[in-house]
């Protein structure tokens, strides 16, 4: 089994053990997506309608067999009444495969929908939202519990709808059948549900607690078999396997329970159900030995009994799809009702065209909504001009990458502005803003697609010459070319087949392709060895040429070639210059150079 698929396996047993929804209302939400398609649910209603009155006719012509036709010597009026009963049996397999066909397809039509507005939501929200909310959890709603609302919509409400009509048109066929026999039924009724109650309730919880023990026993497998060197190089074998058993152990113990309380529950749904069947037959065979009814009113009175009881048994079954489709439908509605943090405004401030690069933090305070005490940036100043090489330095924690967060408008400041040429951040469109940006993080993303894709990212329409050059310039060309696909090569999920150089430089090529005036490079030499660097130092000192870059630089490289050097601690700018100037100074910057470049950069070199 793959991994994705044992991935998404997971997160459909993580959403099957949430709690349901208490009422059934949050689907109403789903109406907008299938009033969207009212042509197929009148197609779908109309096939159910039919399909319930042939189910309900069915009884009726069994008793015309029975009454009249075996009373009848007459070998053609049985062979009328047998094939009514056939054609009430096409009839109802007709309707039946019209119906499956278009609640199928609006139960797949919604899921896709409602996956489409909650993910085209989601990739709006701010940073904001993602530093309170996982992203597993994300994921989970729109694989899992879309999953369970496809369930219900492209089946289990199908299914309810039709039982709920067979019920209420059994019910009114087994009253116009016999009132006498009907009467005696539903004071039976109370005997079979009552067990259903409690011992049902019994059954659901103990079903949860095997789903949880069961859970339980994956995790410790994966986490331990995912590190299975550890555990050897420890000696761990014997402990994590007795470790092992006992949440076997568990799992056995309540699986053990479950399967006790549903035999107990079946016996007496079963016995007790037979017992009251016969019972309410007894009464009916007297009453046609005494000319009170005929057998043919027995026998449908028996066929709409097994039919209200069919529909009950269907519609206990369903209803814990709908409670749990409902709670699924609330946490997608959630999602999809979430509003950014971070939005265009109204009547966007159009940037300068050509961007010349310009930015400017005036008296920044900000601080992370999950931190809302502590000051990221405390009155944070700087002025950039165009074309300028900014080096940004300061201890861990000193505000370095919110300065870039900013400058993305992941966030807003509370306080203070943040302008390029001119325009403050929040008058701008956020997409033509981002568009005047390359950004080179320290933590290099590939996605799981084509080497060319991943470097057309920030500029889909680049041709393939120009991408080739961006690898060039990247120092990737040389790699591609023994790849068997070259730049078309897929690459794993989140690049796990390249290494943290080469996916280094997929972003550095990216940024080279992407041509933006402003440059951002959260340490992009990081994870390259010495000569690797040099040589891509050199690409990106020809991409830095006429633009604006700045630089959160830890080596001595990157932070000597720099215009200028920005010094940060806790928030705040304590030092700006260049690099001879701030060792001078024998503040700050000489202690983190001494601690971070070694002897060399004290010496100037």
């Amino acid at each position: 089994m793959s991994t994705s698929n044992t991935v998404v396996e997971a997160i459909e047993e993580e959403a099957l053990r949430r709690k349901p929804s208490k009422g059934i209302g949050p689907l109403a939400k789903l109406l907008p997506f299938l009033l969207v398609y009212k042509s197929m649910l009148a197609a779908a209603f109309v096939a159910l309608v039919v399909a319930t009155a042939a189910t309900l006719s069915f009884p009726i012509a069994a008793r015309q067999v029975l009454d009249r036709g075996f009373a009848d010597s007459d070998a053609g009026v049985i062979s009328q009444y047998f094939a009514l009963l056939i054609l009430v049996g096409v009839v109802l397999g007709a309707a039946s495969a019209i119906r499956f066909y278009f609640v199928s397809w609006l139960g797949e039509r919604l899921v896709a929908d409602l996956r489409q507005a909650v993910y085209a939501n989601v990739l709006t929200l701010s940073s904001s939202f993602f530093e309170i909310t996982r992203t597993g959890e994300v994921v989970s709603r729109l694989v899992a519990d879309t999953t369970l609302i496809k369930t219900v919509v492209g089946s289990s409400a199908s299914v309810a709808l039709r039982n709920l009509f067979t019920l209420f048109g059994a019910a009114i066929g087994m009253v116009l059948t016999s009132a006498t026999l009907s009467g005696l039924t539903l004071a039976a009724t109370p005997l079979i549900i009552l067990p259903l109650v409690v011992f049902g309730r019994w059954v659901r919880r103990l079903s949860r607690d095997s789903q949880d023990r069961i859970a339980d026993t994956s995790a410790f497998g994966t986490e331990t078999l995912g590190a299975v060197q550890t555990v050897q190089a420890f000696n761990h074998e014997e402990i994590d396997r007795r470790g092992f058993m006992s949440t076997v152990n568990q799992a056995f113990d309540a699986a053990r329970k479950r399967i006790l309380a549903r035999s107990i529950l079946t016996a007496l749904i079963v016995s007790i159900g037979f017992s009251a069947l016969v019972g309410v037959l007894w009464f009916g065979a007297l009453e046609v030995q005494a000319g009170q009814m005929s057998g043919g009113e027995l026998a449908q009175f028996v066929f709409y009994a097994f039919l209200v009881a069919g529909a009950l048994t269907a519609l206990s079954d369903v209803w814990g799809d709908v409670q749990m489709a409902a709670g699924a439908t609330e946490r997608l509605i959630e999602l999809l009702e979430v509003e950014s943090d971070i939005q265009g405004p109204a009547h966007p401030v159009a940037l300068p065209t050509p961007a010349q690069g310009a930015i400017e933090f005036s008296n920044v305070t900000f601080s992370y909504p999950t931190r809302p005490g502590v000051s990221a940036l405390n009155d944070f100043s700087l002025k950039i001009t165009p074309g300028q090489t900014v080096a940004i330095v300061g201890p861990s924690g000193a505000g370095k990458s919110t300065v870039f967060q900013l400058l993305l408008r992941f966030y807003d400041p509370q306080h203070g502005s943040v302008t390029l040429d001119g325009v403050e951040l929040r008058q701008a469109d956020p997409a033509a803003l981002r568009a005047e940006m390359a950004l080179v993080p320290q933590d290099s993303v590939v996605f799981g697609m084509s080497a060319a894709d991943n470097i057309r990212y920030g500029r889909p329409d680049a041709t393939d010459a120009e991408v080739r050059q961006a690898t060039q310039d990247a120092l990737l060309g040389d790699f591609f070319e023994t790849l068997p696909d070259g730049l078309n090569t897929a690459f794993g999920e989140r690049g796990i087949t390249l290494s943290g150089g080469q996916r280094q430089r997929m972003s550095i090529a990216r940024a080279i392709l992407r041509d933006a005036p402003v440059l951002l490079l959260d340490e992009a030499t990081s994870a390259l060895d010495a000569e690797s660097e040099k040589l891509v130092q050199q690409a990106l000192d020809g991409l830095e040429k006429g633009r604006t870059t700045l630089v959160i630089a830890h080596r001595l490289a990157t932070v000597k070639k720099a215009d200028q050097i920005v010094v940060m601690d806790e928030g705040r700018v304590v030092a700006i210059g260049r690099h001879e100037e701030l060792i001078a100074q024998n503040g700050l910057y000489a202690r983190l150079a001494k601690l971070q470049f070694g002897r060399d950069a004290l010496a100037g070199h």
